[in-house]
């Protein structure tokens, strides 16, 4: 037993020594940089060396410990049995720096990715940010274009219009920042902005908007539709002296269905590009209902039609 503890502690600094080597050395320089051809050079370098030494060590055993009496030592009657026990260590260190390394590399990238994911959701709030200040200056362009001319004739529904604004103003100021809204304050707010249009427009317009009844918790994200109204407004075309509107609305498992559809004038800006208000529109809908929306725009010769589908659920 003696003797067995001895031979097995000559062999410890070899199998220590080679377990080094393939840890430190081979596997990060070769191995992990996917130098493969160079790693299994030196891995067959390092295994040979390995081999002669051991083979030292049997020899120093026989000579030295038990003066050639192999009898007295089981274990060296069976060479490949040593060999095969050290490079079994060898294997097992090395794999376990490899675990090490694929969990270390894995806390690594994820701690990463986090971090890019993290970035990315700042810089996408700072463009819905930027979006949304957008349409402050483009709805109010247009809205107190309504207000000026009203102003102008000194007409009596002005303090009217102008209380009709105020509440349009409170909710931009107030609802448009949240990231959700209910959808019925969002028809609401789209019905009093039709009401200011009506008031301007007068006896020329012919609007019809119908709406089905939804689940009074659905939302959606604030100033999605109203874009569409404004451009039905702003570039549509009367028919028979009147400039026609449809808007229909619904909403079924979680899915909202808005179209609307407005009779159209000959010259369209949208051949030439389309405004500010379809373009932002577009962009926030990709970044808020990236694969969970369709957008549908349709000119005829008559009609400007828009159907946008967006689904809640996600």
């Amino acid at each position: 037993m003696k003797i067995n503890i001895a031979f097995s502690s000559f062999l410890m600094p070899i199998t220590i020594a080679s377990c080094y080597v393939m840890v430190y050395y081979l596997i990060p320089k070769y191995l992990l940089l996917k130098k493969y051809s160079s790693f299994l050079l030196y891995g067959l370098y390092t295994f040979i060396l390995t081999a002669f030494a051991v083979v030292l060590s049997v020899f120093y055993a026989l000579i030295f410990i038990l003066d050639l009496k192999i009898v007295e030592l089981p274990i060296a009657r069976s060479f490949p049995f040593i060999l095969i026990a050290v490079y079994l260590i060898i294997f097992l260190a090395s794999g376990i720096t490899l675990l090490r390394h694929y969990y270390g590399s894995k806390t690594n990238n994820d701690k990463l990715l986090t971090k890019v994911l993290e970035t990315q959701l700042k810089l996408k709030e700072q463009e819905l940010k930027y979006l949304k200040m957008q349409i402050h200056p483009h709805f109010l362009f247009n809205t107190l274009n309504t207000l000026y001319g009203f102003a102008l004739s000194k007409a009596e529904e002005t303090p009217d219009l102008i209380l009709k604004l105020s509440n349009l103003l409170d909710y931009l100021l107030y609802q448009v920042d949240k990231p959700m809204v209910d959808l019925s304050s969002e028809m609401n707010h789209i019905q009093d902005y039709i009401d200011l249009e009506k008031t301007r427009f007068s006896d020329s317009l012919d609007i019809r908007m119908k709406l089905e009844d939804f689940p009074a918790e659905l939302q959606v994200a604030p100033m999605l539709f109203i874009p569409f109204v404004e451009n039905s407004f702003k570039h549509g075309g009367s028919t028979e002296g009147k400039l026609q509107i449809d808007i229909n609305v619904k909403a079924e498992l979680g899915k909202v269905n808005f179209s609307i559809s407005n009779t159209l004038r000959e010259s369209l800006p949208f051949e030439k590009g389309e405004g500010i208000g379809l373009e932002n529109i577009k962009k926030r809908l990709s970044m808020l209902y990236a694969d969970r929306h369709e957008l549908r725009i349709e000119k005829t010769p008559n009609r400007f039609n828009v159907e946008l589908i967006i689904d809640t659920n996600g």
